[in-house]
Order: structure tokens, then C-alpha cells, then sequence
């Protein structure tokens, strides 16, 4: 009987700690659905800073025609050969140089039919193009390497691209910009309510940017040699935005 009422007791008591703590979760959680949630306010932030570029990314082509696809495969060969030993002549080094496009098409011609039948399209010949992107990363030498090429047989361009090799610094003081202008905001908003600002609770950055900005040089003399392609680089604008979460006070 001894042994009997003992488990019996061990047996109550184990239930009884298994239902406390239970019920210590749905307290807990039942405390913090009661406190009153905290009153915050979220601001969006955006702050730009401009850099003038320190390098370019050019997009440059050759484009040959011939009866045969060997024929334009060779004229083309020959050209662009030409232009790569100008380049690296030039200063720009092998990392800064890159194949980025190579295509055979073949040419047709449709002739017109009197009848009102589509005769089918005659072949005439094959055509090759091969680009190149550079980076410049002396942009005096730019409007002299434009120049070259062309004059070497480059008859195709993508544009160019003003960049920055390493625009951290911008991209920095754009950051802090963003920021501040986040908080100026947060400051404008609660004063107009009448409430206070209290402290930072949480920041994110969205993304940053750049964009190209132009500005106005002389002439472009800066950055163009005598009888060479005139360049104007301008400065590229980096932006940021950030997303800002602020406690209220009272």
C-alpha cells in the first residue's frame, strides 16, 4: 500500500508540473499581447554625391563583308589585329581587354517577283563581326584612341561608359547624406504632430546608383588631343537610399 500511494502521489505531482509548464508559454505570450506595442515611425532617405570619372568602358567593332564567310572571316581577322596592337600601343593592358561579341551571318537578298509569288531569298554573301570593350583608364588618351581605332577599321561602337574604379568614397557620402536627410524627415513629421523623436531602431539600405551627370567643359580640351575624337566626360552622380525606423517619445 506504502509503494502504491507513493506512485500515485509521484504521478500527481508529474502531471501537475507538466500542466505549469504549459501554461508559462500561453502566459508569457498573453503578457506581451497585453503590453502596448511601441509607436515608431519610418522614414525613406535618399542622398547623392557626384565624382568625376576616372575611367571608360568603350564598345568597339569591326564589321566586314565578303562573298565567302572565309573571305570577311579573314578581313575581319586582319582589322581587328590591327587595332588590338594599336591599343596595347596605346597603353591599355591586356586585363583592360576583352572579347565581347563574335557572329557570322549570312547575307540574303529577296528579289521582287512581278507574279505575285515569293521567290525564295538568294545568298550573297557572309558577314563577320567582332567587338571588343576596353577600359581606359587615362582618359587624356581617350579621344587619341577613338581616333586610332577608327582609322584602323573600326566601324561599329556600343557607346562608351564613364565610371569610377573605386567609387567608395562617393558612394560613402551619398550614405551619410541619405541618412540625414532621413532624419531631417523624421524630425519635420513629428514635429508637425507634436510628439517627440526618440531613438534609431532599425536602418536598411535599399540600393545605390550611379548616374551619369553631364557637365560642361570647355571644348572638352581636358580630355582631347589636338585633331582627336573631342570628349566631354562630366561627372557621375552616385545616389542611396535608406529606409529608417524611429521610436516615438512623448
Amino acid at each position: 500500500m506504502f509503494h502504491g500511494s507513493f506512485g500515485r502521489r509521484t504521478g500527481a505531482s508529474l502531471v501537475a508540473l507538466s500542466l505549469a509548464l504549459a501554461a508559462a508559454p500561453l502566459a508569457a505570450k498573453a503578457e506581451d499581447t497585453a503590453k502596448p506595442r511601441e509607436a515608431t515611425i519610418v522614414v525613406t532617405g535618399e542622398g547623392t554625391a557626384e565624382a568625376a570619372p576616372d575611367m571608360a568602358l568603350i564598345d568597339l567593332g569591326v564589321v566586314k563583308d565578303a562573298k565567302t564567310a572565309r573571305e570577311a572571316l579573314d578581313a575581319n581577322n586582319k582589322a581587328m589585329a590591327e587595332i588590338l596592337a594599336a591599343l596595347k600601343e596605346a597603353g591599355i593592358e591586356e586585363r583592360d581587354l576583352q572579347t565581347s561579341g563574335f557572329m557570322i551571318n549570312p547575307q540574303y537578298q529577296y528579289p521582287q517577283s512581278s507574279t505575285g509569288e515569293n521567290p525564295p531569298p538568294v545568298l550573297i554573301g557572309f558577314q563577320v563581326t567582332n567587338t571588343v570593350t576596353l577600359r581606359v583608364r587615362d582618359l587624356s588618351k581617350l579621344g587619341e584612341i577613338l581616333d586610332k581605332a577608327v582609322t584602323l577599321g573600326a566601324n561599329q561602337s556600343g557607346g562608351i561608359r564613364f565610371t569610377n574604379d573605386k567609387p567608395d568614397t562617393a558612394v560613402s557620402a551619398a550614405r551619410k547624406k541619405a541618412v540625414e536627410n532621413a532624419m531631417a524627415k523624421a524630425k519635420e513629421l513629428t514635429d508637425a504632430a507634436g510628439v517627440g523623436l526618440g531613438r534609431v531602431i532599425e536602418i536598411s539600405e535599399t540600393s545605390y546608383r550611379a548616374e551619369p551627370m553631364p557637365m560642361m567643359r570647355a571644348v572638352a580640351k581636358d580630355y582631347a588631343a589636338a585633331g582627336s575624337v573631342p570628349i566631354a566626360a562630366g561627372e557621375n552622380s552616385y545616389s542611396v537610399v535608406v529606409n529608417v525606423t524611429f521610436a516615438l517619445g512623448k
